[in-house]
């Protein structure tokens, strides 16, 4: 089989939809190396320039001539024609789009929608980056053969708000990364706990410090709490950030609230595993990758009730209400108080952690590939 993807977010993000990406391309590689490969993306960046140099069934494919000056136009308007000159069997949008045409080019096509939230917070956006997301979300949609949408709370709005057949939907559940699945070595655990200034009891948070992610609620909730916990967070920062300095200098509490700075991503486990709970109190995701990383972790897991939080937490999670301050105190108390109620959440978490890796999600992938092809 020959399989092609928009690889973009791959090669470029170095988050959400980057770890996505090379999540599915990595894994489908390593366990049905029989195919071949073809990742198209406009650019590399400099992280990510030689990640599939060591595999012999992989080929990345990038714009050339005067396509290399117009690299965003190759990736909508060039690369169904690149498309047809490999002859793909299959061709992957990995981030909520599709080329222009491309149904036409290659046998079946198939996009991954992450979530539907300019659709259901369009406050959340710009009306001009609304009305983009709109027109490629939708554009998808209607040329791809089958969706994969990331949760079922994906696959509800695709039918709620763009009246998507059901039938047309399939949920298959992604994983971290597995940088997440091992242990760090002590060594590392102490030398990032250092670098850091890291205390030894605290809350940790991990996100854009935006709105949606609901971080005002949470200090606010920590602070009622009174949990022997200080608090660290993770994300990159908005001007919602200052809502919460003016808060933190308002009750004194700059020496218990950490904010860190860029993060290296190989990093990054250490600062969940070195925590002593993990809270997500988001308001709406279209799946929750955080929590996934965290139950990986070792991290008892505190997050929002609704959306798709239960799907990524399971039954290992205790789930709040994320506007309820008070309701979110008493989680955090409850966690922070009781080593019995962390271990005992610990364990369900990673045990739940078990039905996202790849041999069960990306076999249901290839699978699902197998299927478009002999219909």
């Amino acid at each position: 089989m020959k399989i092609g993807f928009d690889a973009k977010r791959a090669f470029t993000n170095t988050s959400g939809l980057g770890n996505y990406s090379r999540f599915t391309i990595t894994s489908l590689v390593e366990l049905f190396p029989q195919n071949a490969y073809f990742l198209y993306t406009p650019k590399r960046h400099e992280l990510f320039r030689d990640l599939y140099t060591p595999y012999n069934n992989v080929r990345v494919v990038e714009p050339q001539g005067i396509w290399r000056k117009l690299s965003s136009l190759w990736r909508v308007f060039q690369l169904a024609s690149e498309v047809k000159h490999q002859q793909l069997d299959i061709f992957h949008g990995l981030s909520n789009e599709l080329p222009a045409n491309i149904s036409k080019h290659v046998p079946r096509a198939v996009v991954t929608i992450h979530d539907l939230i300019y659709l259901r917070y369009p406050e959340l956006f710009k009306p001009a980056d609304r009305l983009i997301y709109d027109k490629k979300f939708r554009s998808a949609c209607k040329q791809a053969h089958r969706i994969v949408a990331i949760s079922d709370q994906t696959k509800n709005d695709l039918v709620a708000f763009f009246g998507t057949d059901p039938a047309k939907i399939e949920v298959i559940y992604q994983d971290c990364d597995p940088v997440f699945h091992h242990p760090c070595d002590a060594e590392t655990l102490k030398r990032i706990k250092h670098n850091y200034g890291l205390p030894d009891n605290y809350l940790l948070c991990v996100g854009t410090l935006e709105p949606r992610k609901n971080q005002l609620n949470l200090l606010k909730a920590w602070h009622e709490s009174g949990a022997d916990l200080e608090l660290v967070f993770i994300g990159k920062k908005t001007k919602y950030a200052d809502g919460l300095r003016a808060y933190i200098a308002h009750h004194k509490l700059e020496a218990r609230v950490h904010f860190m700075p860029y993060i290296p991503f190989q990093e990054l486990p250490a600062f969940y595993q070195m925590a002593t709970v993990f809270a997500y109190p988001s308001i709406f995701e279209g799946f929750g990758i955080p929590i996934v990383e965290a139950l990986n972790s070792g991290v008892p897991v505190i997050t929002s009730k609704g959306s798709c939080f239960s799907e990524a937490g399971g039954d290992a999670a205790i789930y709040i209400d994320p506007d309820n301050v008070q309701e979110l105190a008493a989680a955090i108390a409850r966690v922070g108080q009781s080593e019995t109620l962390r271990q005992q959440m610990i364990q369900q978490g990673y045990a739940h952690t078990l039905k996202f890796r790849p041999e069960h999600t990306i076999t249901q992938l290839y699978t699902l590939y197998q299927q478009l092809l002999k219909n």
